[in-house]
């Protein structure tokens, strides 16, 4: 049985990520991550800027709007991801075999499994050849399924839902909705099929061993309970799912994880510094999260043990920081706290961190450390 140290993990995963080395295509990136976390578009153009050479936020935008290589869609753990086109039929076609999330099923459930189907194919009528705003979807599903589709008792932020959105995730799942552009400040949707020509779902029984090969390949070494955790499914399904699949035991540090069949080569030492924006995906998705985000960490840069809430400071690819950013026009001020003393060779690296990242969001960064400020040009 191969045996990893945590230190030759954290390479592993450094390298598939693109953060021990840029690389040169963003789509390939965006799939080797698994995704990039969009609830925020900025962060999420920051994410894959970090992890592609030379690449703007222009560059994501149209990869995404123009290209149609990545798709704006919901993805693990029903949140909204940048995700490789190319990847969407293993996506839909996994997702949409898990099992409903909790705030669907038993007491929560708004709408019979009948109901949810309907609601899906209407929504897949509906955005076959438009892209509509939430309103004009609601009048189509409404149209299209009755009444009761339109009825407001999902709970929101200010106020109720219509009851049909309860099933916007099953169709997003299922592959019948995707995100098109903004009209303005106005959230659209459209369908994948009417963007990628050819476009299908992939089989469940193929799609869903494929992502478990494709999340280990960017988190592995990892255990069924690290997986069910990124994709918020429960522990029995994952180990099931991880049984099915066909995965080669390690150890780590001792411990037992799982890796894709054969995939057993370790990486050299991890090194480097990156700024990773919040909700990046290298934080959420790394376990195990004491020894991602270790000592002081834990109670700076999680939020109730949950990542993504803090852009970090990633050294040798372990939490050593946190940092935000203020932008006026052009002007991109970021401030970082560091958790300990960074020497002479990490603040250049840091410098030079902020300078990509002004380069990525087509802005003219500056740098505050403590009391030291470093001026920096996009």
């Amino acid at each position: 049985m191969t045996s990893f140290t945590w230190g030759q993990v954290v390479a592993r995963r450094l390298r598939r990520h693109g953060l021990a080395t840029a690389g040169a295509d963003l789509p390939a990136t965006v799939s080797a991550m698994c995704g990039a976390h969009a609830q925020v578009m900025s962060a999420a153009e920051a994410s894959i800027g970090v992890r592609v050479a030379g690449a703007t936020r222009t560059d994501v935008r149209r990869a995404l709007w123009t290209d149609r290589t990545i798709v704006k869609t919901r993805g693990p753990r029903g949140t909204v991801h940048l995700l490789a086109a190319a990847d969407l039929p293993m996506w839909t076609g996994a997702l949409g075999a898990l099992p409903p999330p909790p705030y669907a099923t038993g007491a929560n459930a708004l709408m019979t499994p009948d109901q949810v189907d309907q609601v899906v194919a209407a929504v897949d009528g509906a955005l076959r050849d438009a892209e509509l705003t939430g309103q004009e979807l609601t009048a189509r599903v409404v149209a299209a399924c009755g009444p009761w589709a339109g009825e407001p008792v999902m709970e929101a932020f200010q106020g109720r839902w219509p009851r049909w959105m309860q099933a916007m995730e099953a169709a997003s799942r299922r592959g019948a909705l995707c995100f098109g552009p903004n009209r303005g400040r106005q959230t659209t949707y459209t369908s994948p099929a009417r963007w990628l020509p050819g476009f299908t779902p992939m089989p469940a029984g193929t799609a869903l061993p494929a992502l478990v090969r494709h999340y280990l390949h960017a988190y592995g070494p990892a255990t069924p309970a690290h997986f069910a955790k990124w994709l918020a499914v429960g522990q029995r399904w994952a180990r099931d799912l991880f049984a099915r699949s066909d995965l080669e035991q390690v150890t780590v540090d001792g411990e037992p994880a799982w890796v894709v069949a054969g995939d057993t080569r370790a990486a050299g030492r991890p090194r480097g510094v990156r700024l990773l924006p919040y909700f990046d995906a290298y934080g959420i998705g790394c376990h195990p999260r004491e020894k991602v985000f270790p000592g002081r960490a834990a109670q700076r840069a999680l939020n109730r043990g949950q990542a993504g809430n803090f852009a970090v400071l990633l050294v040798d690819g372990t939490v050593a920081g946190i940092w935000h950013q203020r932008r006026s026009g052009k002007r991109i001020a970021v401030t970082v706290e560091a958790f300990g003393t960074l020497r002479p060779s990490r603040l250049v690296a840091l410098g030079e961190q902020v300078e990509r990242l002004g380069e990525i969001l087509e802005g003219t960064p500056t740098l505050t450390l403590g009391e030291v400020t470093v001026g920096g040009h996009a």
